[in-house]
């Protein structure tokens, strides 16, 4: 029996923050219950064999899933256990926006299997949170976390973020410093990336705002490593850290190629080795479903290699050959021997006997490691 992976997308928030561009809408909520039902509809016309594939990660992303009633979310929740052969050791996860979240909800999550809560924290301090527009100060952030251990969630995931305008070493010292005292299973880590079109993008082209100079944020990286590793945290791909045996399933799942389902609007899906998204247009999901999905990418042979290597790049552990001989029947290191030795020249990847993987410098230089893969 083949494994899967589910994404399901939740494209409703509160407020967008302001480095967001992600598919998402404050301006929509009238639309939540006529989704929710499209949701259901369209899991349910899944033309999936549930005798052929077991799913082992469901992950509810957004947006703000916890945005929207629990009850909601237990709905869409129950139709994918109806339509598929759940795994009894399915890793289940919710993205929550601390500003978003009571007792109520998490009580709803727990009892209906979601397993693994993701907190969008980004930093702890307050002052900051306002600069980039999140809806939640760090006291609430602490109220909904104590209150997920009180539930009973035993595996949760904070994100943080760096780079942020004016963001100091010194702050996310203290970040790292709160954040290792509350002992969450699992921590990213992400730098910020200015996405055109957004509101923080804006800011600093106007000059309201001005990014720390790469090499502080390069200091900033390199000190969160080291002070998540001394508190025990394994760093198990570029922005991820966690304790051992809480490593992310879904992320995993992705970063090895495995193939996922997604359902919503602007899902994605990799599956049959064709990848493809679902609209971005509410009335065409609502009203065409089965006409709204849209291939992006039927993939060769080639470009599944390629594609392999750029993913498996991103784990600490790197790229393994004997996985990709078994994968494709061919060795990577005769495959891409040109771009390999370049790479080890310019001193962004090492090669040992089963393995390729990034360097210290390269991951400061990931993309253009990337670009070597990139068709």
């Amino acid at each position: 029996m083949k494994e899967l992976g589910i994404y399901i997308h939740i494209p409703f928030c509160k407020r967008k923050c302001a480095y967001c561009d992600f598919i998402s809408f404050s301006d929509k909520t009238k639309l939540i219950e006529k989704y929710v039902l499209a949701l259901e509809k369209e899991i349910d016309k899944c033309n999936i064999n549930k005798d052929n594939y077991k799913i082992k990660t469901i992950y509810f992303g957004g947006g703000t899933p916890s945005f929207i009633e629990s009850k909601c979310i237990v709905e869409i929740l129950e139709s994918a256990k109806r339509k598929f052969n759940i795994s009894k050791t399915a890793e289940i996860t919710i993205e929550i926006n601390p500003g978003t979240i009571t007792e109520e909800k998490l009580k709803d999550y727990y009892n209906a299997g979601i397993n693994r809560i993701s907190f969008g924290l980004q930093s702890t301090n307050s002052e900051l949170l306002k600069l980039v527009e999140r809806i939640h100060s760090y006291s609430s952030f602490l109220e909904g976390y104590k209150l997920a251990r009180k539930v009973g969630f035993k595996n949760i995931n904070i994100d943080l973020m760096i780079g942020l305008p004016v963001q100091t070493l010194e702050d996310v010292q203290t970040d790292l410093k709160r954040i290792i005292e509350l002992n969450p299973e699992h921590i990213s880590v992400y730098s910020l990336i200015v996405e055109e079109g957004t509101r923080i993008e804006e800011k600093i082209k106007n000059k309201e705002l001005y990014l720390p100079p790469e090499e502080l944020e390069r200091k900033m990286y390199w000190e969160v490593k080291k002070q998540l590793e001394k508190a025990g945290y394994v760093h198990y791909e570029i922005s991820n850290f966690a304790k051992p045996g809480y490593e992310s399933k879904h992320n995993l799942s992705c970063w090895n190629q495995e193939e996922y389902l997604g359902f919503g609007i602007a899902a994605h899906s990799y599956f049959n080795g064709e990848r493809y998204s679902n609209t971005e247009d509410f009335d065409k999901y609502f009203e065409h479903q089965e006409d709204s999905k849209i291939i992006h990418e039927k993939q060769t042979q080639e470009d599944k290699q390629r594609e392999f290597m750029l993913l498996g790049l991103r784990k600490i552990d790197g790229v393994k050959i004997s996985d990709f001989k078994n994968k494709f029947i061919e060795n990577p290191i005769y495959l891409y021997r040109e771009s390999l030795n370049k790479l080890v020249t310019q001193g962004l990847i090492e090669i040992d006997i089963d393995s390729i993987k990034l360097t210290n410098r390269g991951i400061d230089l990931a993309n253009l490691v990337w670009e070597e893969f990139v068709w």
